[in-house]
């Protein structure tokens, strides 16, 4: 018993718990959202080209959509949090400032 408390004390971490929430390969929110807008598009327009348009815009953002996230999972909210503090943090860097 006086022994544990030399040794490394270990906490399991779920998998599931540290991945990154995706959907088809991309962020789960940004192909919900691009499907939403493909879908409001099919049915306002209500034609054959609405709606091959409609599925071909969505396969091709949902494919960059992928590849966005095969470089890095969580390139969404790092961008929002980019936007956010922008004005609070400048892209360039002075020896004056």
């Amino acid at each position: 018993m006086a022994e544990q408390g030399a040794g490394l004390v270990r906490s399991r971490i779920h998998r599931a718990l540290s991945r990154p929430n995706l959907l088809l390969g991309a962020d789960r929110e940004l192909v919900l959202l691009t499907g939403l807008a493909a879908v409001i598009l099919i049915f306002v327009v209500l034609t054959w080209y609405a709606a091959l348009f409609g599925i071909a815009i969505w396969i091709v953002i949902v494919a960059a959509l992928r590849m966005m996230a095969k470089t890095d999972p969580m390139m969404r909210s790092v961008y929002a949090r980019h936007i956010r503090y922008r004005a609070s943090y400048r892209a360039t860097s002075t020896p004056w400032r």
